[in-house]
């Protein structure tokens, strides 16, 4: 678009009009330059990057054979220059384990949000855009869900799916094949919440002009959910996502914690923490680490939510 300026001429003091073209901003660049104005967000983004980094350079380091290497001589040994970070009660390196733990802790997070995000945003796009039987049906089966304590409901599932010691081969790994479980449990009681925020806000956009328009122009259902709706939501999918993440690493660690989660031989940083338990004071190093990893991981990451809560959201202004 074409903007008149008046420019002044600092020898003669000449006014002249311009003609100068703005281009417009692109709600991305809006976005980023919002999320980079936030400065929590950040330092968030750099302690995560710093904790990727960590679990994953870290690895080129030390075998995860290493890290489930078992040697009762070197049990309970303190931080040194031969373990940086001590052993636990069976002579495992800490710093290998924290390091491996960490890998499947995230994994655990990212893979358990995708399978809530994609359900729960589903959910809320079919009920919220056809309503009738549908609506009523899985809005009832989601309060009957969110009526149940979270942590009853994910110890009974544990309890009947996660209680497995065998091991699977994923992409040259030996995991345990409660990994899996866990993933499941916490993808599938985790997508109740946005399902009913989806389902809100395309019960607003159905009703607005754009859509009204589409659908008098012969515009088929789908397309009218996928093109004109679902960009729509991608905000609030995306805050969601983030915040979800740092929820699932969490429950996966209190779940650990009180036996229920994640079997050996893998190690996450939930299942660190319950094997020092019982030596909180006699073996700190056991727990400082992997409670360090969790309290940082989960901060930056509620960071990061923050910053795109903000930067995504139209009405602010920064």
């Amino acid at each position: 678009m074409a903007d008149t300026a008046i420019t002044s001429k600092a020898a003669g003091g000449v006014l002249s009009l311009s003609d100068e073209k703005v281009r417009p901003e692109s709600l991305w660049r809006m976005a980023a330059r919002r999320f980079l104005r936030h400065r929590m967000a950040v330092i968030g983004s750099l302690i995560l990057l710093m904790v990727v980094l960590f679990v994953t350079v870290g690895a080129t380091f030390y075998s995860e054979d290493y890290a489930n290497k078992v040697n009762v001589v070197e049990k309970f040994q303190p931080p040194s220059s031969a373990h940086p970070l001590g052993t636990d009660q069976v002579g495992r390196d800490i710093l290998a384990r924290v390091i491996y733990g960490g890998q499947i802790s995230l994994m655990i997070g990212i893979l358990s949000v995708t399978i809530a995000i994609l359900l729960g945003t589903v959910v809320g796009l079919l009920a919220g855009f056809f309503r009738g039987w549908f609506d009523t049906v899985s809005m009832r089966f989601v309060e009957a869900l969110l009526s149940i304590p979270t942590l009853i409901l994910l110890l009974l599932l544990s309890r009947a799916l996660a209680g497995s010691t065998a091991t699977i081969n994923v992409l040259g790994r030996q995991l345990s094949a409660s990994v899996i479980a866990i993933v499941a449990i916490i993808g599938f009681t985790s997508w109740m919440g946005l399902s009913r925020l989806v389902r809100s806000l395309v019960l607003t956009l159905k009703e607005q002009d754009f859509v009204l328009s589409a659908r008098a122009l012969g515009a088929r259902s789908s397309r009218i959910i996928l093109v004109h709706i679902l960009p729509n939501c991608i905000a609030v999918i995306v805050v969601s996502a983030t915040l979800g993440v740092g929820n699932a690493i969490i429950t996966e660690a209190y779940l650990s914690f009180l036996g229920f989660g994640v079997m050996p031989p893998t190690a996450t940083w939930g299942n660190i923490l319950q094997r020092a338990q019982d030596v909180l004071q006699r073996a700190w190093w056991m727990w400082m680490a992997p409670g360090a990893l969790i309290v940082a991981t989960v901060l930056a990451i509620n960071f990061i939510g923050d910053g795109l809560r903000d930067a995504l959201d139209p009405k602010m202004k920064m």
